[in-house]
């Protein structure tokens, strides 16, 4: 037994001491001006799935090869380790400007295809910034446009239903917030703006009511010489959204705003 523990011993420190000899190798490489070499290793660690390690190398190749003939075979693939490793906005970033450095390639429609992707799989959950989904959406937009029958299609199109709807979820929730934070002018404009923009949003009930009680509150608080005017524009919302207000809590609430409107007029 003691014999056994004594071999598992040196069998780890050997493995220890190799895996010290290729990193050393590695870096030694990766340090060095053999270009050739570093291709060639860089290529094996790519084929093998070494995508981290074959990143490095072919960042490091990138300037080498500028112009030469590796260099679409270096910039395609360097974009491809990162997006292997889930390093999405760096990889958009990179298959973008491959399509820009090498528009004629037979990549070059996937190189768009892949940066607007690659956005798509990096923009957060809609209660966060969504910079990154609307970069998204215009990239795959153009490519829509651009070519109209690619094989990607199908799959463009699920994203943009999806990020869409993202964007419809989080306008609205900008717009409530103004609400909740008694902005009334600003809770008012942009419910206005989300009815126009989503005519067809599950929410637009919610933000015609929600734009009748911005209103209305606005109006009550405004200064004697403008309140007449916004008044006059609650009822006006009242008559062009009180048809497709279904829910009878929101609609009697909606009624009732339009009732002390009314005596709000009369009492001016």
């Amino acid at each position: 037994m003691q014999a056994m523990k004594w071999v598992k011993i040196i069998a780890l420190f050997s493995a220890i001491g190799l895996l010290a000899t290729s990193c050393n190798g590695y870096e030694k490489l990766l340090n060095s001006n053999d270009y050739d070499a570093k291709y060639e290793a860089a290529m094996r660690y790519y084929n093998s799935g070494g995508y981290t390690k074959a990143a490095r190398l072919f960042e490091n190749l990138t300037l080498h090869y500028r112009g030469r003939d590796n260099a679409e075979q270096v910039a395609w693939c360097y974009a491809q380790t990162l997006y292997k490793q889930q390093e999405y906005y760096a990889a958009a970033y990179q298959f973008k400007r491959f399509a820009s450095q090498f528009p004629y390639s037979e990549n070059a429609e996937e190189g768009l295809y892949m940066s607007a992707y690659c956005k798509y799989m990096a923009a957060p959950a809609y209660t966060l910034d969504q910079s990154l989904t609307r970069e998204a959406v215009e990239e795959f937009e153009s490519f829509a446009e651009r070519w109209p029958r690619s094989v990607h299609m199908p799959d463009v199109n699920r994203c943009l239903d999806e990020m869409y709807e993202k964007l419809m979820k989080k306008d609205f929730e900008i717009a409530r917030g103004y609400y909740v934070i008694e902005e009334y002018h600003a809770a008012y404009e942009q419910m206005r703006r989300f009815i126009d923009l989503y005519p067809d949003s599950p929410f637009r009930e919610e933000a015609m009511y929600y734009q009748l009680l911005a209103g209305y509150r606005y109006a009550k608080g405004s200064r004697e010489d403008k309140k007449r005017e916004r008044l006059q524009q609650v009822v006006g919302d009242f008559d062009k959204y009180s048809a497709s207000i279904k829910d009878p809590a929101r609609l009697a609430s909606a009624q009732e705003i339009y009732t002390k409107t009314r005596a709000a007029l009369a009492a001016l």
